[in-house]
Protein backbone atom coordinates (compact mmCIF):
# COMPACT_ATOMS: atom_id res chain seq x y z
CA UNK A 1 0.00 0.00 0.00
CA UNK A 2 1.54 3.31 -1.10
CA UNK A 3 0.21 5.64 1.56
CA UNK A 4 1.32 8.97 3.01
CA UNK A 5 -0.47 10.52 5.96
CA UNK A 6 0.27 14.20 6.60
CA UNK A 7 -0.69 14.54 10.24
CA UNK A 8 -1.21 17.52 12.52
CA UNK A 9 -0.53 16.15 16.00
CA UNK A 10 -1.77 19.18 17.94
CA UNK A 11 0.00 21.38 20.48
CA UNK A 12 2.41 18.70 21.65
CA UNK A 13 0.73 16.84 24.49
CA UNK A 14 -0.56 13.30 24.08
CA UNK A 15 -4.06 14.29 25.18
CA UNK A 16 -4.06 17.14 22.64
CA UNK A 17 -3.69 14.69 19.77
CA UNK A 18 -6.84 13.61 17.95
CA UNK A 19 -7.79 9.95 17.77
CA UNK A 20 -7.50 10.14 13.98
CA UNK A 21 -3.92 11.46 14.24
CA UNK A 22 -3.01 8.72 16.70
CA UNK A 23 -4.50 6.05 14.44
CA UNK A 24 -2.52 7.34 11.43
CA UNK A 25 0.75 7.24 13.38
CA UNK A 26 0.04 3.75 14.69
CA UNK A 27 -0.81 2.53 11.19
CA UNK A 28 2.45 3.83 9.70
CA UNK A 29 5.70 1.93 9.16
CA UNK A 30 7.77 5.08 9.59
CA UNK A 31 7.26 8.61 10.92
CA UNK A 32 9.02 11.65 9.46
CA UNK A 33 9.23 15.11 11.02
CA UNK A 34 11.21 18.17 12.07
CA UNK A 35 13.71 17.21 14.79
CA UNK A 36 11.78 18.76 17.70
CA UNK A 37 8.49 17.25 16.58
CA UNK A 38 10.08 13.87 15.90
CA UNK A 39 11.33 13.72 19.49
CA UNK A 40 7.85 14.50 20.81
CA UNK A 41 6.38 11.69 18.73
CA UNK A 42 9.19 9.36 19.82
CA UNK A 43 8.23 9.94 23.46
CA UNK A 44 4.68 8.83 22.68
CA UNK A 45 5.52 5.98 20.27
CA UNK A 46 9.02 4.72 21.20
CA UNK A 47 8.59 1.61 19.09
CA UNK A 48 8.18 3.56 15.85
CA UNK A 49 10.85 4.01 13.17
CA UNK A 50 11.29 7.80 13.17
CA UNK A 51 13.34 9.98 10.80
CA UNK A 52 13.94 13.70 11.24
CA UNK A 53 15.46 16.71 9.52
CA UNK A 54 16.40 20.15 10.79
CA UNK A 55 14.48 23.38 10.37
CA UNK A 56 14.32 24.78 6.80
CA UNK A 57 14.66 21.32 5.23
CA UNK A 58 10.97 21.01 4.49
CA UNK A 59 11.28 20.00 0.83
CA UNK A 60 13.79 17.27 1.68
CA UNK A 61 11.47 16.01 4.43
CA UNK A 62 8.48 15.83 2.10
CA UNK A 63 10.55 14.30 -0.72
CA UNK A 64 11.84 11.58 1.58
CA UNK A 65 8.32 10.85 2.82
CA UNK A 66 6.95 10.54 -0.71
CA UNK A 67 9.88 8.36 -1.78
CA UNK A 68 9.34 5.99 1.14
CA UNK A 69 5.63 5.82 0.43
CA UNK A 70 6.30 5.17 -3.27
CA UNK A 71 8.56 2.29 -2.22
CA UNK A 72 5.58 0.62 -0.57
CA UNK A 73 5.78 1.82 3.01
CA UNK A 74 3.00 3.51 4.93
CA UNK A 75 4.49 6.84 5.99
CA UNK A 76 3.37 9.48 8.45
CA UNK A 77 4.70 13.03 7.95
CA UNK A 78 4.01 14.88 11.19
CA UNK A 79 3.44 18.59 11.75
CA UNK A 80 2.72 20.37 15.02
CA UNK A 81 -0.74 21.88 15.37
CA UNK A 82 -2.64 21.43 12.11
CA UNK A 83 -1.12 19.85 9.00
CA UNK A 84 -2.46 22.60 6.72
CA UNK A 85 -1.97 25.75 8.80
CA UNK A 86 1.74 26.50 8.30
CA UNK A 87 2.18 22.75 7.99
CA UNK A 88 3.39 20.55 5.13
CA UNK A 89 0.08 19.35 3.70
CA UNK A 90 0.18 21.91 0.89
CA UNK A 91 3.78 21.14 -0.07
CA UNK A 92 3.11 17.40 -0.07
CA UNK A 93 0.19 17.88 -2.45
CA UNK A 94 2.22 20.27 -4.64
CA UNK A 95 4.93 17.62 -5.01
CA UNK A 96 2.51 14.71 -5.39
CA UNK A 97 2.27 14.72 -9.22
CA UNK A 98 5.77 13.21 -9.26
CA UNK A 99 4.41 10.31 -7.21
CA UNK A 100 1.06 9.47 -8.84
CA UNK A 101 0.77 6.06 -7.13
CA UNK A 102 0.99 7.49 -3.60
CA UNK A 103 -2.31 8.03 -1.84
CA UNK A 104 -2.05 11.15 0.36
CA UNK A 105 -4.40 11.63 3.28
CA UNK A 106 -4.43 14.95 5.15
CA UNK A 107 -5.14 14.53 8.87
CA UNK A 108 -6.08 17.79 10.66
CA UNK A 109 -4.98 18.73 14.15
CA UNK A 110 -5.65 21.33 16.82
CA UNK A 111 -3.68 24.45 15.89
CA UNK A 112 -2.08 26.81 18.43
CA UNK A 113 -4.67 29.52 17.83
CA UNK A 114 -7.34 27.19 19.19
CA UNK A 115 -5.40 25.42 21.93
CA UNK A 116 -3.75 28.64 23.09
CA UNK A 117 -7.00 30.55 22.91
CA UNK A 118 -8.59 28.00 25.21
CA UNK A 119 -5.84 28.60 27.79
CA UNK A 120 -6.61 32.33 27.78
CA UNK A 121 -10.39 31.92 27.67
CA UNK A 122 -12.37 32.49 24.46
CA UNK A 123 -10.64 35.19 22.40
CA UNK A 124 -11.66 33.73 19.01
CA UNK A 125 -15.43 33.57 19.38
CA UNK A 126 -15.85 36.09 16.54
CA UNK A 127 -14.03 36.65 13.22
CA UNK A 128 -10.26 36.47 13.51
CA UNK A 129 -7.07 36.46 11.45
CA UNK A 130 -4.04 34.19 11.83
CA UNK A 131 -0.77 35.80 10.77
CA UNK A 132 2.79 34.50 11.00
CA UNK A 133 5.53 37.06 11.67
CA UNK A 134 8.18 34.79 10.14
CA UNK A 135 9.58 36.35 6.97
CA UNK A 136 11.53 33.26 5.89
CA UNK A 137 8.93 32.49 3.20
CA UNK A 138 6.85 35.70 3.12
CA UNK A 139 8.23 39.22 2.44
CA UNK A 140 8.02 41.35 5.56
CA UNK A 141 6.25 44.13 3.63
CA UNK A 142 3.41 41.72 2.85
CA UNK A 143 3.22 40.68 6.52
CA UNK A 144 2.98 44.34 7.57
CA UNK A 145 0.20 44.93 5.03
CA UNK A 146 -1.77 41.95 6.34
CA UNK A 147 -1.42 43.24 9.90
CA UNK A 148 -2.65 46.66 8.82
CA UNK A 149 -5.67 45.19 7.03
CA UNK A 150 -6.54 42.95 9.99
CA UNK A 151 -6.37 45.94 12.33
CA UNK A 152 -8.51 48.06 10.02
CA UNK A 153 -11.09 45.26 9.89
CA UNK A 154 -11.18 45.05 13.70
CA UNK A 155 -10.29 41.36 13.63
CA UNK A 156 -8.99 39.53 16.63
CA UNK A 157 -5.47 38.48 15.59
CA UNK A 158 -3.48 35.37 16.47
CA UNK A 159 0.23 35.82 15.79
CA UNK A 160 2.43 32.80 15.10
CA UNK A 161 6.26 32.89 15.15
CA UNK A 162 6.23 36.27 16.91
CA UNK A 163 9.95 36.47 17.60
CA UNK A 164 13.31 34.74 17.31
CA UNK A 165 16.97 35.52 17.93
CA UNK A 166 17.18 37.19 14.53
CA UNK A 167 13.72 38.81 14.72
CA UNK A 168 13.52 40.20 18.24
CA UNK A 169 11.83 43.43 17.17
CA UNK A 170 9.11 41.92 14.97
CA UNK A 171 6.46 41.71 17.68
CA UNK A 172 7.12 45.32 18.67
CA UNK A 173 6.74 46.42 15.03
CA UNK A 174 3.53 44.40 14.73
CA UNK A 175 2.12 46.12 17.81
CA UNK A 176 3.04 49.52 16.40
CA UNK A 177 1.08 48.74 13.23
CA UNK A 178 -1.92 47.42 15.18
CA UNK A 179 -1.92 50.52 17.42
CA UNK A 180 -2.69 52.67 14.38
CA UNK A 181 -6.21 51.23 14.44
CA UNK A 182 -6.61 49.61 17.87
CA UNK A 183 -6.81 51.15 21.33
CA UNK A 184 -3.75 50.83 23.62
CA UNK A 185 -6.17 49.26 26.13
CA UNK A 186 -7.09 46.42 23.74
CA UNK A 187 -7.09 43.14 25.67
CA UNK A 188 -4.27 40.84 24.54
CA UNK A 189 -2.65 37.65 25.74
CA UNK A 190 0.03 35.12 24.97
CA UNK A 191 0.73 31.47 25.73
CA UNK A 192 4.11 29.74 25.67
CA UNK A 193 4.61 25.96 25.37
CA UNK A 194 0.90 25.35 24.82
CA UNK A 195 -0.14 21.99 26.24
CA UNK A 196 3.42 21.06 27.14
CA UNK A 197 5.58 21.12 30.25
CA UNK A 198 6.34 24.68 31.31
CA UNK A 199 3.17 26.18 29.84
CA UNK A 200 2.95 29.89 30.67
CA UNK A 201 0.33 32.48 29.83
CA UNK A 202 -0.41 36.13 30.49
CA UNK A 203 -3.21 38.57 29.72
CA UNK A 204 -2.24 42.19 29.21
CA UNK A 205 -3.03 45.30 27.16
CA UNK A 206 -1.72 46.10 23.69
CA UNK A 207 0.26 48.97 25.22
CA UNK A 208 1.97 46.47 27.52
CA UNK A 209 2.42 43.81 24.83
CA UNK A 210 4.60 46.10 22.72
CA UNK A 211 7.38 45.81 25.31
CA UNK A 212 7.13 42.05 25.90
CA UNK A 213 9.88 39.61 24.89
CA UNK A 214 8.53 36.32 23.57
CA UNK A 215 9.92 33.42 21.53
CA UNK A 216 9.02 31.04 18.71
CA UNK A 217 7.20 28.72 21.12
CA UNK A 218 4.72 31.50 21.96
CA UNK A 219 1.40 32.34 20.32
CA UNK A 220 0.15 35.91 20.76
CA UNK A 221 -3.48 37.05 20.75
CA UNK A 222 -4.66 40.61 20.13
CA UNK A 223 -8.34 41.21 20.78
CA UNK A 224 -10.81 43.27 18.77
CA UNK A 225 -12.60 46.40 20.00
CA UNK A 226 -15.11 44.31 21.98
CA UNK A 227 -12.70 41.84 23.60
CA UNK A 228 -12.81 42.07 27.38
CA UNK A 229 -11.77 40.43 30.63
CA UNK A 230 -14.40 38.23 32.28
CA UNK A 231 -13.37 36.62 35.58
CA UNK A 232 -9.75 36.82 34.54
CA UNK A 233 -10.37 35.29 31.11
CA UNK A 234 -9.94 36.89 27.68
CA UNK A 235 -13.33 36.90 25.94
CA UNK A 236 -14.42 38.20 22.53
CA UNK A 237 -18.25 38.33 22.49
CA UNK A 238 -20.14 37.05 19.47
CA UNK A 239 -23.24 39.07 20.31
CA UNK A 240 -25.61 36.30 21.43
CA UNK A 241 -26.97 38.43 24.23
CA UNK A 242 -28.14 41.00 21.69
CA UNK A 243 -30.45 38.52 19.88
Amino acid sequence: MKKLYVVGFGPGSRNGMTLRAQAAIEASDTVVGYTVYAEIIRSFFPEKDISSTAMRHERERVEYSLQRAAAGYTVCLVCSGDSQLYGLAGLALEMSPEYPDVDIEIVPGVTAALSGGAVLGAPLTHDFAVISLSDLLTPIEKIYKRLECAAMGDFTVALYNPSSKKRQEYLKKACEILLRHKSPETVCGYVRNIGREGEQSRILTLAELINEQVDMFTTVFIGNSETKLVNGKMVTPRGYRHD
